[in-house]
């Protein structure tokens, strides 16, 4: 199966079984996050500037932790149309990528429509909440089952220049309130052009982000609603309130998405 899901992605893989010690994954990953250097990094032109000097070309590919097996989001993919994997990708990465501030806004939006509908507020005051309680996240949690064991894992080698673009090769998202690739890769651009946040994790629900350090407090509250709109089970059915995710946000430079 892992060859099989793999071959989809076109790109080096290294397979990672389940282990009780993440090290081995978390290490892996760290190198080749150094490896691809310059796309991986919101750190962009200063190693630009580097590599010209050296005369040195750095590697053209963004790394990604992509589960395998049942947990794949490759995993019983249905490529829409009649589309193969190598058509999809070269149609997404055809497309001009919708302004990601524009699009959660219009997600934010919408909730607000819907809600009213029904006679609500979104967010109302309770689940707005104080920004306060949060806790650090500074590890990925996708990776490990509830056992703490890690899942089986590929690390693939994803050969893009810029890291929303992992998307034309991952396929995620499209079902339940889970946005489709087109509309993760314009979040994705938005947040790595504001804040240098990376695809890092992709399971079959879970998507999470690689930073370089938390987000500044001022900013947390205003990302937490944004996040809000774009995955609402991270608060309705995980942390409670918005304000405990901006608090959450402030400490941590990992972020994680989970949709039911």
């Amino acid at each position: 199966m892992y060859e099989k899901q793999t071959a989809v992605l076109n790109c080096p893989c290294k397979e990672f079984p389940p282990m009780e010690n993440p090290s081995p994954i978390l290490t892996a990953y760290r190198e080749a996050r150094r490896r691809a250097g310059r796309n991986t990094s919101p750190q962009t032109g200063i190693l630009r500037r580097l590599f010209a000097k050296t005369q040195a070309s750095p590697a053209d590919f963004v790394p990604v932790l992509v589960a395998v097996g049942e947990d794949s989001p490759l995993e019983g993919f249905e490529w829409p149309g009649s589309e193969t994997p190598e058509a999809f990708r070269q149609r997404l990465l055809s497309l001009a990528v919708e302004d990601g501030g524009a699009l959660l806004r219009r997600m934010a939006d919408q909730r607000k429509e819907d809600y009213a509908e029904d006679g609500f507020n979104w967010p109302d005051q309770e689940v707005l909440g104080e920004m306060a309680g949060g806790e650090t996240v500074d590890r990925f949690l996708g990776i490990s089952d509830f056992h703490g064991k890690t899942i089986p894992l590929a690390l693939a080698e994803i050969p893009v220049k810029n890291p929303w673009e992992v998307f034309a090769y991952v396929p995620f998202g499209g079902w339940n309130e889970c946005p489709c690739n087109e509309e993760q890769m314009a979040a994705a651009k938005y947040w790595y052009e504001k804040y240098g946040a990376v695809p890092a994790v992709i399971t079959r629900d879970v998507l999470e982000y690689d930073l370089p350090a938390p987000v500044r407090r001022e900013e947390a509250m205003a990302l937490a609603l944004e996040q809000y709109a774009f995955c609402p089970d991270i608060v309705d059915q995980g942390c409670g309130t918005v304000g405990y995710l901006a608090d959450t946000l402030a400490k941590s430079d990992k972020w994680y998405f989970w949709w039911d």
